[in-house]
């Protein structure tokens, strides 16, 4: 099936069995204009195609052709178990699949501190969060919160300043920097450091609990927590400072999504709320290293990265404190204030190459990173999962998740070219309200503003990760409480949730478990 999308003939030698989507390329829209003008890829008969197959589900009766491969060709239909997220993408060459596990190797690669015997794997920080990738995507799935007196690794603070001169404002707004770095912390909070070192502080999180009473008289109990840093190592951050937690998500499909057409992104773009409905996505634009102009940000809680390789050379340096050829700082996250840092060994060597992780591994970190299977759909013609599937799309859950896409014949990836996948995102910005605010702007992001994220996966989160901590700091400790805490552009689905039937809720709730 190697490279063949969702029409190909390999895949499925008579696709109009699928149903009446496929009539044929002449297909128009009400207004007698070709659909999918947007996508600048495809042929005219492949627009009327696409298009058809592109609508949202219209009756509920029974789970939409191909519905259970999530991830297209790619879809993995492995045993459910811990490793779920660990596969490769199912249609992958032999070459590329050597290529993955490599990949994978290096993804979970144990850094060591400068100087070391084993030169190829030193240069860690000299401060860090994790000595591996692996260490906070754990299992390749989504990090969580520290437990009472657990130190925090698959979770850590961002850290910047508002811009104030014009020079920082310029950076801002020509997408050149997505925020400007603490002047002596830096981008992020690092708790562990390099012998002879001192982290640069602890998170610590206080919650209070408040409740939430639905219709039905159920009482749900929210947890908002409270983020400060003790034990700082630098002095005080100041009253400057923006901080904002974040737990690593999942790996799964990331390739996918950077292959989703720019067009259709854009098409789902409302900023300004044209048609009235409550919901004003926008796009995330921020500065693409690899060619120095804007793209559309798709990674990261607030779509603070273009792409899976400028994602993963920024977690390389930011997480780890490794230089790749993307991010060439050798002293991570080290600022010019904290000069006892960079006074300590790095782990550039010239015989091995210009950086501590010189080609090709971040290639291969990349490769791997875009090429983790999307599991398949379980149970998605159950009819309790049907019965919230409806519940879902009659919230307006669909307004920002979209359900589907079909990803760009342009895609660099042949494996990714031209398949029906399920991510339900929309990866554009959207205004969560009050209550999820964290008060910092990233590039094109305000303070209120999260980029939606891929839903696909959430259901096998206590299956491979062993816990069912949900949003961008874990605060929810279950998909019911996750729900609840939408507000802003979300608040009319939430309230129909709030409103809804305990029958209902729990048929949401199953359909959820589903993806």
């Amino acid at each position: 099936m190697g490279g063949y999308g969702f029409f190909g003939l390999k895949r499925f030698a008579a696709f109009a069995l699928a149903g009446a989507f496929l009539l044929s390329g002449s297909f128009v829209a009400a207004n007698g204009q070709l659909p999918m003008q947007h996508r600048d890829d495809l042929s005219a008969k492949d627009k009327a195609r696409v298009s058809k197959v592109s609508q949202p589900a219209g009756t509920f009766d029974d789970a939409e052709p191909f519905e259970v491969m999530q991830g297209g060709a790619g879809t993995s239909r492995k045993r459910i178990n811990r490793d779920a997220f660990s596969h490769p993408t199912q249609n992958i060459t032999f070459e590329e699949e050597k290529q993955f596990k490599v990949g994978n190797g290096l993804f979970k690669k144990l850094w060591v501190s400068s100087p070391s015997s084993t030169q190829a794997s030193d240069g860690l920080g000299p401060l860090y969060n994790a000595r591996s990738c692996q260490g906070c995507h754990l299992k390749d799935g989504r990090g969580r919160p520290p437990a009472p007196g657990e130190r925090a690794v698959s979770l850590f603070l961002r850290l910047s300043v508002l811009p104030e001169t014009d020079a920082e404002k310029s950076a801002i707004e020509s997408g050149k920097l997505a925020s400007i770095p603490h002047p002596v912390y830096g981008g992020q909070l690092q708790s562990f450091a390099v012998p002879g070192l001192a982290g640069e502080g602890e998170p610590k999180i206080t919650y209070t609990e408040f409740p939430v009473e639905l219709a039905d008289g159920e009482v749900v109990m929210l947890r908002k927590p409270l983020y400060s840093v003790e034990n700082l190592a630098y002095g005080p951050l100041g009253d400057r400072a923006l901080v904002s937690p974040r737990v690593a998500p999942p790996m799964i499909g990331l390739g996918l999504l950077e292959a989703i057409h720019q067009g259709d992104i854009l098409a789902k773009a409302d900023p300004d709320d044209q048609n009235a409905d409550g919901i004003s996505g926008r796009v995330s634009w921020v500065n693409n290293p690899a060619t120095g102009e804007k793209a559309i940000g798709r990674y990261g809680w607030k779509g603070g990265n273009p792409t899976v390789r400028a994602q993963s050379a920024g977690a390389l340096l930011g997480d780890i404190g490794i230089s790749n050829p993307d991010k060439p700082n050798p002293y991570g996250d080290c600022t010019e204030a904290q000069t006892d840092c960079r006074a300590l060994p790095h782990g550039e060597q010239e015989r091995l190459g210009p950086t501590e992780a010189p080609d090709p591994v971040l290639d291969l970190i990349t490769f791997y990173s875009e090429n983790l299977a999307v599991p398949a759909r379980r149970n998605a013609d159950d009819p309790q999962v049907l019965a919230g599937k409806k519940v879902f799309y009659e919230a307006g859950c669909t307004s920002c998740h979209t359900p589907k896409y079909v990803t760009s014949r342009s895609a660099e990836t042949k494996a990714h070219k031209f398949q029906l996948i399920w991510p339900y995102t929309d990866l554009l910005l959207h205004d969560m309200g009050e209550g999820l605010a964290d008060g910092r702007p990233v590039g094109s992001a305000s303070g209120q503003e999260w980029k939606t994220p891929p839903l696909w996966g959430i259901g096998l989160t206590e299956t491979v990760n062993k816990h069912t901590f949900f949003l961008h700091d874990g605060r929810a400790r279950n998909l019911l409480e996750a729900v609840l805490w939408h507000g802003g552009e979300a608040e009319a689905a939430k309230q129909r949730i709030v409103n809804a039937s305990k029958q209902e809720r729990e048929a949401l709730l199953k359909f959820l478990e589903s993806l």
